[in-house]
């Protein structure tokens, strides 16, 4: 059985961690067809992301059980370098819009690789906790990196101290994600934004992508430099010029993603 689900619908790179005896907890072969999954859809013909998971959880994380013996330290080292880190970072670099769609618990690094995406949406019933103070680590998967600037610094140094379950709700109301859907309806209704992402101008939104995390840790004046480099070239795209064609003709455009 493949620990990853992945399939190419209408443009949308459906993504599916395949675990669900182990709560979707992380091993190497997860880790390796992720990554593997990622990188397929930095191709052409994936237009958005959709990232979610089997079963009642999302995941919780690192299965510390795959040490088997060695030593913990060196492995969870093993763990970040080759599996976390290499993950988060293409999330985050990638130039497609990706909705996690939390639809379980999403616990340690489970948590922080939901958080690291674009449009986080969880199920009614899911909930965040950081989780690693409960173990004597630091969060890692970017956790420090994602969470203060979504929540601010104070909750979320608190949530990583305390390692509280958030709800989905309360997530919500704090900003740290976009939507809470029903049970019933969660894989429907987050799908729809995936598919929704897929029919709008794709290079746009990645050098959207690109603007935002770049402002994180520009000055005002150098983030004004950046909008006009980027908007450049927004400009010389076919989606830019069919977006305003079709608004002078009054009708819907029809992007292409080009």
């Amino acid at each position: 059985m493949s620990l990853i689900n992945f399939e190419i619908v209408d443009n949308v790179g459906k993504i599916y961690l395949n675990r669900p005896k182990k709560y979707n907890a992380f091993n190497k072969e997860m880790g390796d067809g992720l990554l593997a999954a990622l990188t397929r859809c930095q191709e052409d013909d994936v237009r958005a992301i959709y990232f979610s998971a089997i079963g009642k959880a999302f995941c919780a994380g690192q299965d510390l059980k795959e040490a088997d013996g060695r030593d913990l330290g060196d492995f969870i080292i093993e763990s970040i370098d080759q599996k976390f880190n290499p993950i988060a970072k293409l999330i985050y670099d990638i130039d497609k819009p990706i909705v996690a769609a939390v639809n379980g618990p999403a616990v340690g690094a489970g948590a922080n690789l939901a958080l690291v995406c674009d449009i986080i949406v969880a199920s009614k019933s899911a909930y965040f906790s950081q989780g690693f103070s409960k173990i004597g680590l630091i969060p890692d998967t970017a956790g420090t990196y994602v969470l203060p600037r979504l929540i601010g610094f104070q909750k979320a140094l608190a949530y990583a101290m305390l390692g509280d379950k958030i709800g989905a709700e309360e997530a919500e109301r704090i900003g740290m994600i976009y939507k809470v859907f029903e049970d019933e309806t969660f894989e429907e209704e987050s799908l729809a934004i995936a598919q929704q992402l897929a029919k709008l101008p794709t290079k746009a939104l990645g050098l959207t992508k690109q603007a935002f995390n770049r402002g994180l840790t520009n000055d005002f004046h150098t983030q004004l430099d950046v909008e006009k480099e980027l908007q450049c070239e927004a400009g010389c795209t076919h989606d830019f010029v069919e977006g305003v064609t079709a608004f002078n003709e009054k009708r819907a455009p029809n992007f292409i993603g080009k």
